[in-house]
């Protein structure tokens, strides 16, 4: 028995996907397959195989240091792994010990940038073919079981906001490298636009070299794009997706990502999805999740009603976002930066409220009595959030508003005075909140809420240690 089938994975659908990729590297030019997964960011990281490797890699996985799950964004691993037992006291932990990426047949693509590689996202198993608890693919794949346990499918769609930047100093020197824990500096970068003329063809034009070699290349991968649009800031756009169902969007996400930070330094350009770039004049960025449930059994929208707004399922999941928003924040908003955002009369939420078709609120409700597109916006993310601990998040809270039935509360005409209660205004606040999370606990598991918090704090714990320019400002001259 080989390690796909110890796994459980190795399906007749997945079977049938494993000969195509097969077919196709035989048929093609392929030199090389990235298999990727993404890692407690969202970040992809893998290894490359040649081609004829590539049928046994399927069935027997790729093994990497399980140390790749550790590490906090400077890549700096955050948990002691030389002791006896590792960081979590057991033995396939010990000494910086191999885990092993399976790819998914089903995700395979030849990158168009690079059209003699192709392309796999991998599920991430131990030697025995368990799931390693740390796969953050593993526990949205858990979250959506729950959801279809209760007879629902999740739907989403992604828009996207971020910056697009002309790469002017990519500070390759050997001075401007860095080490785990210091990053180096980062590059020399000019606008592409002033900004400030929200949604004018003369600003998309400026940009629209770059967004055209990105828009053929995302088209290439088959990715199901929709819109392209400068945003409200300088050298700021919006990418929006059509939706789709269980992993698909958190798998296009951290592809359409990896693909438009190579693409764009691939042709001069730097694309960042930091959320509030430390820049004269910039804007924040968000990434606001449409979503909505698909009943099992009728294949209908379970959020769509007749006669009201929003059905009862949908208000009661709905219920369940804004009452579990703080802990939730963890994961939709994970970096200290990302907290910048969440400003009162910023096109950003402040507080946990709803509204029909209001931006100010952080669950915006779209559609109509009888719309079946009816669906929620959840506006309180940032682009740099990982897509399945976002999306698993939505999944698990809301179904938790959904199995009691919770109610919302009254929508809020004039979200910045509304008595709600505020979003955490720290990545420290909504760790606490997440620690405390009875739910999201119970969703995502103890190990991997202890695990993740810790990760989260080590890189509290560095920017504290930080002297910043506002402290410098602030204290050199008047004390």
């Amino acid at each position: 028995m080989h390690l796909a089938e110890k796994a459980g994975l190795w399906t007749d659908d997945r079977k049938a996907a494993a000969r195509e990729v097969e077919r196709r590297i035989q048929a093609g030019e392929l030199t090389v397959v990235r298999l990727s997964f993404a890692d407690q960011h969202g970040i992809l990281r893998g290894k490359t195989l040649a081609a004829g490797e590539i049928a046994e890699a399927m069935k027997g996985g790729v093994g990497f240091s399980a140390t790749m799950l550790l590490k906090d964004t400077s890549h700096r691993t955050a948990f002691p792994v030389w002791g006896p037992g590792g960081p979590f006291g057991a033995r396939e932990w010990e000494g910086a010990a191999d885990v092993l990426m399976l790819p998914d047949p089903s995700t395979f693509r030849v990158l168009p940038w690079a059209p003699h590689t192709g392309w796999m996202l991998c599920d991430i198993v131990f030697a025995d073919g368990q799931p390693v608890p740390l796969s953050t693919r593993h526990v949205c794949r858990r979250a959506l079981a729950s959801l279809a346990d209760a007879g629902y499918d999740f739907f989403a769609g992604l828009e996207v906001e971020f910056h697009l930047f002309k790469l002017e100093k990519p500070r390759l020197g050997p001075a401007d490298a860095g080490q785990p824990g210091q990053p180096g500096a980062p590059p020399e970068i000019s606008l592409l636009n002033q900004g400030y003329q929200y949604l004018t063809e003369q600003r998309y034009d400026a940009m629209d070299p770059i967004l055209e070699v990105l828009r053929s290349n995302i088209a290439g991968l088959g990715l199901p794009l929709r819109s392209l649009e400068v945003e409200f800031g300088p050298s700021q756009v919006e990418f929006t997706f059509r939706a789709g169902t269980g992993l698909e969007p958190a798998d296009a996400m951290v592809l359409f990502r990896s693909a438009t930070k190579q693409v764009a330094e691939r042709n001069g350009y730097h694309a960042t999805f930091m959320c509030r770039p430390k820049l004269p004049n910039v804007m924040s960025s968000g990434w606001h999740l449409h979503q909505s449930l698909r009943d099992r059994k009728t294949g209908s929208n379970a959020f769509a009603d007749g006669k009201d707004l929003l059905s009862p399922a949908g208000m009661s999941f709905m219920a369940g976002l804004l009452e579990h928003a703080r802990a939730a924040a963890a994961f939709s908003t994970p970096t200290l930066n990302g907290y910048k955002r969440y400003r009162p009369f910023s096109l950003a939420p402040d507080r946990a409220v709803w509204g029909r078709d209001n931006r100010g609120v952080m669950i915006r409700v779209l559609g109509a009595p009888g719309d079946p597109t009816t669906h929620l916006e959840n506006r309180l993310g940032e682009p740099a959030a990982n897509p399945y601990l976002y999306m698993a998040s939505q999944v698990v809270c809301g179904l938790d508003g959904l199995k009691r039935t919770a109610d919302p509360g009254p929508s809020a005409d004039t979200p910045y005075e509304a008595k709600a209660p505020m979003l955490p205004r720290t990545l420290g606040d909504a760790l606490a909140a997440l620690r405390e999370s009875r739910v999201l606990r119970a969703g995502f598991g103890d190990f991997f809420v202890d695990y993740y918090a810790r990760l989260k704090q080590a890189e509290i714990d560095r920017f504290n240690l930080e002297v910043s320019d506002w402290e410098q400002r602030e204290y050199f001259s008047i004390l």
